[in-house]
């Protein structure tokens, strides 16, 4: 189960290449080949020395420039495809390389057709992980296979009869989504140059023999209504390194633009099944005379928290890309949570008195305060065709303020207010 939710977000976005109107195969296939250096941060105090960070990627996709949906004429540009690529971080001994398959989506940035911007995210395969024995300085990775994110611009350098050059300059992360510790995660900065290969698909008629035109669409905005509830697996500490469950109820009402684009605000209820048992268990932080000690009180209460968002989400036929960024209201455990792990490594599941634990400083202030939220959603029905009612199910990666918190499937369901 750990490792279904990576299954489902490649096969999700794998099969919208799949995703065709049986009268239209317009569009042209891209083969792109990069290869960029960069540098790799260091995860962790006494991280291994790295050198220069290498990746080579394959891309293979399909731009819609002249795809008559709605959402090819709006996105400009728009490609979608899957990336498979390999990366040497700089220090093969105990870094190890990353094996990489990530679906992608890339459209035109600045209003212009030689910049072009790619999100994309998917899944990892690592030769190398941290081992409290044999690589115990390696902290970022102890999963075999983590989520894959990369985000990045690129700038058309010239185009030929066959290829189009371009210059790249992106950040590439690497993370399990806490699933297990020690799990810092690898953030880079990576910069090169690639050549795409254009081979249009040859233009096919519809089933009257007429070649399909591409149609005017006019601007449209439309109230949606969207409920979801999610199940999410995390661990707390290396000394409670079992996964355990965090459930979300969440509410959204916003407004789809064009639809191709989706605006919302919304409050989530989530409940740290780690967070309750610390407290109902009695343990160390909590127990008589220690600094959570209250907690015990209402261990449910603390084991809870409740945020508002803003959500921003792209819409694709049955797809939609989405990224949230929320502020919480309470989230109370999660000062349990900072104590364990920001402070002295190994920390034991008796922690001594005088142990040193993490500090709440400005870091700690703004990871307890802010939540985000990336990932893909599949919609039952076309988001195209407006229906009014809709359900979804969806893989993201939770954050605190980008340092993972939990990994989550979800099931939805969206009424969109006057679709007619």
């Amino acid at each position: 189960m750990k490792k279904l939710h990576y299954i489902l977000l490649v096969v999700f976005t794998l099969s919208l290449q799949a995703q065709e109107d049986t009268t239209i195969k317009k569009g042209t296939l891209v083969i792109t080949t990069e290869v960029l250096f960069g540098k790799t941060f260091p995860s962790n105090y006494g991280f291994p020395e790295t050198g220069v960070h290498k990746q080579l990627m394959l891309n293979i996709g399909k731009e819609y420039q002249n795809a008559p949906q709605q959402w090819a004429q709006r996105f400009k540009g728009l490609q979608t495809g899957v990336g498979i690529g390999v990366s040497d971080f700089g220090q093969l001994e105990l870094l190890g390389v990353a094996i990489t398959a990530i679906p992608y989506i890339e459209f035109n940035a600045f209003g212009s057709s030689r910049f072009k911007v790619l999100t994309a995210l998917g899944a990892s395969y690592f030769t190398e992980k941290y081992d409290p024995i044999y690589n115990p300085n390696n902290r970022a990775v102890s999963t075999d296979i983590t989520w894959a994110f990369r985000l990045f611009l690129y700038y058309k350098l010239l185009s030929t009869k066959n290829v189009n050059w371009r210059l790249g300059l992106g950040f590439s992360h690497h993370s399990n989504g806490h699933t297990r510790l020690d799990n810092s995660g690898y953030n880079s900065i990576l910069m090169g140059v690639s050549g795409a290969i254009h081979a249009p698909f040859k233009n096919s008629t519809n089933i009257e023999g007429n070649t399909v035109n591409k149609p005017l669409y006019q601007k449209s905005k439309h109230g949606y209504i969207e409920f979801r509830t999610g199940h999410g697996w995390n661990v707390l500490a290396e000394a409670f390194n079992n996964i355990k469950p965090v459930y979300t109820i969440s509410g959204e009402y916003g407004y789809v633009l064009n639809s191709v684009f989706k605006i919302g605000l919304g409050a989530h209820y989530r409940f740290y099944q780690h967070y309750y048992d610390y407290i109902n268990n009695e343990e160390s932080l909590v127990q008589d005379g220690r600094e959570f000690e209250s907690f015990k009180e209402r261990p449910f209460y603390h084991a809870t928290s409740l945020a508002v968002y803003l959500n921003a989400e792209f819409l694709i036929a049955h797809f939609g890309i989405d990224i949230s960024l929320g502020y919480n209201i309470y989230k109370e455990a999660y000062k349990i949570d900072w104590r364990i792990n920001e402070g002295w490594v190994n920390t034991p599941r008796d922690i001594p008195v005088g142990w040193e634990l993490g500090g709440f400083n400005t870091k700690y202030t703004l990871k307890k305060s802010i939540n985000t939220r990336l990932g893909i959603k599949y919609y039952l029905l076309n988001t195209q065709e407006k229906p009014q009612h809709n359900v979804f199910t969806g893989a993201h990666l939770n954050s605190n303020l980008g340092q993972a918190d939990f990994t989550e499937l979800s099931l939805g369901y969206i009424y969109t207010f006057n679709t007619k």
